[in-house]
Parts: structure tokens; C-alpha cells; sequence
């Protein structure tokens, strides 16, 4: 019975928690630990007896173990390990942060540091420079110089002033309407409606653009304007220099250029003032910028056309005159163009490129700045494009 109890008993405590003897290199080890700290506490009694207490451990203390080679590391460098990979995690998601906000805020520049996108010292890596305010009377001179960049596909716009102007309908800013004469605020606002909306139509309508007919902007002319109708109709079924849908619409020729991106800048202002016999007299002077490649597949060459209009229309009072409500009277109308080929009357506009154009004879007459809206119209040769009030085809200065 005893040998049984005692069998029994030694199973239970070798099953249990209770502490084993450590292993001969434990022993070992602490052996060495008791030893220094003896050596240290007999150093500390010959030079610092009167920290005899305070600065070496008790002779009673319980001597430091050894951590043991099955244990795995210690706490400390499980801590350490913990911390460095919340570390590394947390700076990559400050980066991803970072770059998701790079990309809001200009996804063109962001996609050209990438690999395979334009270098640093390209266009693409800058920053759009501030939009101008609305333009609120003529401009004492041209534009200062933009940045000498180059434009791209993601930048169709860089290197040019155009590159502060508005965004399409946006530019075309309609002042704050008022009664005139005989016509109500309501009225006049009506007039300036209108005239905005046929320019639209002419100059910024994709469909108008890709050389379609603008039936829109037809249709808010006064049909009364037989003359004008019949001109607009004869151009657009049959250009020539005589009768040439320019002078009016811009298009492109569909099989030769197409446009790059939905963006045309716009820039310009328009004004109204009391007209003869009980009308308003709306006068509309805006410069439409058009940036383009060639048709070709692959072609990443950008250029620039330049159109600048001044538009006169007119509204009557339909309770005194013989008028269709809701249409134009077009009193007058001119246009300047920069940087499309000259002696072409096929319709559309043509413009240059670097790498050249087959055809398309250079201009030849003086060099002039297609952005600078401080010169009158009826005064200066045509920037480079189609022939102006002087009949001559200059060369643009800039693009």
C-alpha cells in the first residue's frame, strides 16, 4: 500500500505546474551572474562604503535567472518587433494617403511621375497655374509670356495664356442686366441669352466642331434676315472665299484633326447698351482656344488655334416691331484666327503643326500675337489664319 501511494504520488507531481530543477547550463549561468554581482558588491564595499546600502544588490535579493533557450525571445524584442511593424504600417498608409490626394488634386501630374510618363522636367509635372478672373473691360496690352512649356496630350494647354483662361460656356460671362428704353430687365436679359447661346453653339458644340451643320445657332437668327440666311446656307453646302462658314462657326475637318480632351478655353466679355428705335444693342467680344492633334493613330504632337470674335446682335420690341420673339437680329460680325493654314476655302480651319502639314502654304504677312485682345479687329491683319479686314494672312506669334 505504501509503495502504491508513493507511485502514485510522484505521477501527480511530475504531471503537475510545479517548478523543475533548471537545466546545468542554467546553473551555470547563474552561478556566473552570483558571482559578479559578489565581485561587484566587494568592489563597491572597498570604494563607496558609504553607499553600501543603496548601490549594490541585497545578499538576499534573489539573483537574476536566465531567460531559457526553449522560450522563445525575450518580452522586450517581441515589443520591439510589435512596434517597428505598426511603425512600417503606419507610414505606408500616410503614403497611400498622400498619393490618393496627389491624384484629386491633378491626376495628370500624378500620372506622369509614374513609370512610363513624362520626366520631371517635362509640362506634365507642373501645376495648373491659377484661373484669371472674369474679364470686365479691353485689356491694355497682351498677355506677359507663359511658361515656355511644351504642350501635351495631358497638358494640351501648357505654354499658352490660354492656360488660365475658363473652361468652355464658363468664359462666356453675361453682365448683370437692366431695363432699357423701352424694354424690360427681363428682356434685355433674354438678348444676352441668346447671344450667348448662339455662340456656344458655334464655336464650343461638338458636333459644330467636328464640321457638322449648326443647326442651333441657324435657327436664332431673325428669318427676316433673308440675306444673311441665304449666305450662311450657300457656305455651309458650297465653301469659298466668298462664301466661308469661318466667319461665323468654327470647324474642323474630322478627316484631318481631332480635338484633344472636351476643353476649349474661353476668355472675353460682353456688354449691351440702348439701340436705335426701342432695341437693345448687345456687343460680345470672346477668344475661343482649340487644342488639337492629327487625325493619324499615334499622333501626340499638340497644337493650337486661336479664334477671336466680336459679335454684334440686336433685340426690337416685338409690341412695336415686325420681329420673330426669341430670335437674333445679327447686325455685324468679324473674326480672327490664329495659326490655320491660309488660301484653304474648303470650311474648315486648318492648323500647323511642327512636324508640318502637307499643302498648307505658310503665311506671310506680319507676325501677331493670336492673345492679345487689347487690338481692334477692324484695324490689324489676321493672326495667321484666314484673311482679315486688311485681306492679308500674318503670322502668329504664339500658339
Amino acid at each position: 500500500m505504501w509503495e502504491r501511494f508513493t507511485r502514485d504520488h510522484e505521477q501527480a507531481i511530475r504531471a503537475s505546474a510545479a517548478p523543475k530543477e533548471p537545466s546545468a547550463r542554467a546553473r551555470m549561468v547563474t552561478a556566473r551572474l552570483r558571482q559578479e554581482d559578489e565581485q561587484a558588491a566587494t568592489a563597491g564595499r572597498k570604494g563607496l562604503g558609504r553607499l553600501r546600502a543603496g548601490n549594490r544588490r541585497s545578499r538576499n535579493a534573489a539573483p537574476k535567472e536566465p531567460e531559457g533557450w526553449r522560450t522563445g525571445p525575450a518580452r522586450q524584442e517581441i515589443t520591439r518587433r510589435a512596434d517597428r511593424k505598426r511603425r512600417i504600417l503606419g507610414g505606408l498608409g500616410i503614403l497611400v494617403a498622400v498619393a490618393a490626394l496627389l491624384f484629386a488634386l491633378n491626376p495628370g501630374a500624378f500620372l506622369s511621375r509614374l513609370p512610363g510618363g513624362q520626366g520631371k522636367g517635362e509640362a506634365a509635372t507642373r501645376t495648373s497655374p491659377a484661373p484669371l478672373p472674369a474679364e470686365t473691360g479691353r485689356p491694355d496690352g497682351a498677355p506677359g509670356e507663359a511658361p515656355a512649356d511644351t504642350p501635351t496630350l495631358a497638358r494640351p494647354f501648357a505654354g499658352s495664356p490660354a492656360e488660365r483662361y475658363a473652361d468652355g460656356a464658363k468664359g462666356l460671362v453675361l453682365p448683370e442686366a437692366e431695363a432699357v428704353g423701352t424694354l424690360s430687365k427681363e428682356q434685355v436679359t433674354s438678348a444676352l441669352k441668346l447671344t450667348r447661346d448662339f455662340l456656344v453653339i458655334a464655336n464650343l458644340e461638338p458636333a459644330t466642331l467636328r464640321g457638322e451643320r449648326p443647326t442651333g445657332a441657324i435657327a436664332l437668327i431673325e428669318p427676316r434676315q433673308e440675306e444673311l440666311t441665304t449666305l450662311v446656307n450657300a457656305s455651309l453646302s458650297k465653301p469659298d472665299r466668298e462664301h466661308d462658314p469661318l466667319r461665323l462657326f468654327s470647324r474642323f475637318d474630322p478627316n484631318d484633326v481631332r480635338l484633344v480632351g472636351d476643353t476649349v478655353k474661353t476668355r472675353g466679355r460682353m456688354t449691351f447698351k440702348k439701340g436705335e428705335e426701342g432695341s437693345v444693342h448687345v456687343h460680345a467680344d470672346y477668344t475661343f482656344v482649340y487644342p488639337l492633334v492629327k487625325k493619324a493613330d499615334g499622333s501626340r504632337e499638340v497644337t493650337r488655334t486661336i479664334v477671336r470674335r466680336v459679335l454684334e446682335t440686336e433685340l426690337y420690341d416685338p409690341a412695336r416691331f415686325q420681329v420673330t420673339p426669341g430670335k437674333l437680329t445679327v447686325r455685324s460680325y468679324n473674326v480672327d484666327i490664329g495659326n490655320s493654314a491660309c488660301d484653304v476655302d474648303d470650311g474648315f480651319l486648318h492648323p500647323a503643326f511642327s512636324s508640318g502639314h502637307p499643302g498648307t502654304p505658310a503665311p506671310s504677312g506680319p507676325a501677331v500675337d493670336p492673345y492679345d485682345r487689347s487690338r481692334d479687329l477692324d484695324a490689324d491683319a489676321n493672326a495667321g489664319g484666314k484673311p482679315g479686314s486688311r485681306g492679308e494672312c500674318g503670322t502668329a506669334s504664339r500658339t
